[in-house]
């Protein structure tokens, strides 16, 4: 395991970061690390709003360093980091969210801002600007008799250049780019209950669109697996960023795998992390202490396990600046 060369920020973080979550930090970073050393693969899982908390602008160059091998994010995660692309001097902070009235919430919508805990995203520069051009994508692959997974029409609509004359940030701090860039695979799953999983529902209850259009939640399970298969030889890891579906859907592949499939040569996943400020608790995914997973055919008894209780939005780019070497 490397222990030199490190940045200011790495070793800052190995010389101050020595106990309780700090160290669980360190330790957790360590430990993907000596993943990608053995050759193996890291599926990193994007819980919350990370996107419009401008993760990009380190998650790309964890992608660009192929420190990332797949993605699972929701699919709020897979627009809002194209919606900070293009609309970005339009987003609006509102640093005393914690104080707003009813009322002062109902004048942000009537602007047309949809509030993410400090950041408003601009509905007509955000949410429309996107729904113009991914419309005709979405059409033109009906009339071509083809389907997509939602995340490869989002690919197709970057690669395209039709978003070149919106761009608001550097295109190296959109990780949606980078991803595009490399043909990252990416698994979204419930993409229906996003802002254009809504808009696409939309098109479908007004005749204009087919649902069968958009590939399911299902073959986004069933092209996990096969990735899974193809790739697990030298191990895989998971690495969590929140909870929720973005990181329980993935995971269960190799239960499904094992158990369902009866294929027990499956490895189990060969590294787990998560970084969740969720109370432990009786019967929930994200409050579960990883152990719970062994029993449910996910981890190992020996995989390395480490789950640090902070905040996401402070961890993870410490712990991506640690193994970019920043």
């Amino acid at each position: 395991m490397k222990t030199t060369n490190k940045g200011h920020i790495s070793n800052f973080i190995e010389k101050y970061y020595l106990h309780f979550n700090a160290a669980a930090l360190v330790d957790a970073a360590k430990g993907y690390e000596a993943q990608l050393e053995k050759g193996s693969k890291m599926l990193v899982s994007l819980a919350g709003a990370m996107s419009t908390a401008e993760i990009g602008k380190i998650f790309a160059e964890m992608i660009r360093q192929d420190k990332v091998q797949i993605i699972s994010c929701t699919g709020a995660n897979l627009e809002e980091d194209i919606m900070n692309l293009v609309a970005h001097s339009h987003y609006k902070r509102v640093p005393n969210y914690r104080d707003l009235t009813p009322q002062e919430e109902w004048d942000l919508m009537e602007k047309g801002l949809n509030r993410v805990t400090d950041t408003c995203i601009p509905e007509e520069e955000a949410f429309r600007r996107l729904q113009e051009h991914i419309f005709k994508i979405w059409k033109d692959a009906e009339e071509k008799g083809e389907r997509y997974l939602p995340h490869e029409y989002m690919y197709k609509m970057l690669l395209s250049g039709v978003l070149e004359q919106y761009y608001e940030i550097d295109l190296k701090d959109s990780w949606m780019y980078a991803a595009a860039e490399k043909n990252l695979p990416i698994i979204v799953p419930g993409w229906e209950d996003s802002t254009m999983g809504n808009i696409f529902a939309s098109y479908v209850l007004k005749g204009e669109l087919k649902a069968s259009t958009m590939k399911s939640g299902i073959e986004y399970m069933t092209f996990l697996a096969d990735w899974y298969t193809e790739n697990s030889k030298d191990g895989i890891g998971f690495f969590q960023i929140g909870g929720g579906i973005a990181g329980d859907f993935p995971i269960c592949v190799v239960p499904m795998l094992y158990q369902d499939m009866e294929r027990t040569d499956t490895p189990f996943w060969s590294y787990f992390c998560q970084i969740s400020d969720s109370t432990t608790s009786y019967g929930s995914y994200s409050g579960a202490v990883p152990n719970e997973k062994i029993t449910w055919g996910k981890l190992d008894v020996d995989t390395p396990k480490f789950i640090i209780e902070s905040d996401a939005t402070i961890v993870a780019p410490l712990i991506f600046a640690y193994l970019l070497d920043m």
